[in-house]
């Protein structure tokens, strides 16, 4: 009898409504992520059609939208980026770039919940990976790593969404650092669907230096550890059984 207590509770916190509700919206989000990749027939090298035809269905079409890069946030592999840059085309940069933050960030913030309510074995089975964040150096400096990674996306955002919730970073330090990141990210991404009507030379050059900047961030750590990042992160893969 004495054993029966540490089970019932070990029974209570799996079936926790906190478990219930993260494992319900990382269920639909998988439905809705299977049937945008198998069965809706987008064509993903057109992203600029699938939002012509959002943008005709109104306020609803902008729900639609944010719901999007949400799904797209919280499993991974829907290119969410082309489209967010088409978005910028169509809506018009400032427009667009709104809609981006929203729907990126709410997607980071469900991300970061499911993998801090349902744990690295979740994750492992959604993404065949899991990152693991040391915190070692304290909240506040995984918070400037979060906001880095999410301003300079060299890190899938699903990822260092996941791997945050793990690591226990608390939810102010997660949601505002990856906030403030997205921001700029989602407003430059629409700037370039917009390029071609508001100066291409101009906008070229911002790309080019982005570019570069995804380019030397990825070498710079892999060289010289920049920022210590080899120290706290680290990926590892699904294992062969």
């Amino acid at each position: 009898m004495k054993r029966s207590k540490p089970l019932n509770s070990k029974l209570s916190q799996l079936f926790s409504p906190q478990n219930a509700i993260a494992f319900s919206i990382l269920c639909f989000c998988s439905v809705i992520g299977w049937w945008l990749t198998t069965q809706s027939q987008i064509n993903w090298s057109q992203p600029d059609r699938m939002v012509s035809m959002i943008q005709q269905q109104g306020i609803w079409g902008v729900m639609l939208y944010i719901g999007f890069l949400i799904v797209a946030i919280v499993i991974g592999p829907i290119p969410s980026t082309p489209v967010t840059v088409a978005a910028g085309a169509i809506w018009g940069p400032v427009t667009a770039g709104l809609y981006a933050a929203i729907g990126v960030s709410l997607g980071s913030l469900t991300a970061y919940f499911i993998g801090r309510t349902l744990g690295k074995s979740t994750v492992r089975a959604l993404l065949g990976k899991v990152i693991y964040l040391s915190n070692h150096r304290g909240e506040l400096y995984l918070g400037w790593l979060v906001f880095i990674m999410h301003l300079i996306p060299v890190m899938p955002y699903d990822l260092m969404s996941y791997g945050a919730g793990m690591s226990g970073l608390s939810l102010p330090i997660y949601a505002s650092a990856a906030f403030l990141g997205i921001v700029p990210c989602a407003f430059f991404l629409t700037f370039m669907g917009s390029s071609f009507t508001i100066g291409l030379p101009f906008a070229l050059t911002f790309i080019g230096l982005f570019l570069l900047m995804l380019l030397l961030l990825p070498w710079g750590i892999k060289r010289y550890n920049w920022l210590g990042l080899r120290d706290i992160i680290r990926i590892e893969s699904q294992r062969s059984p």
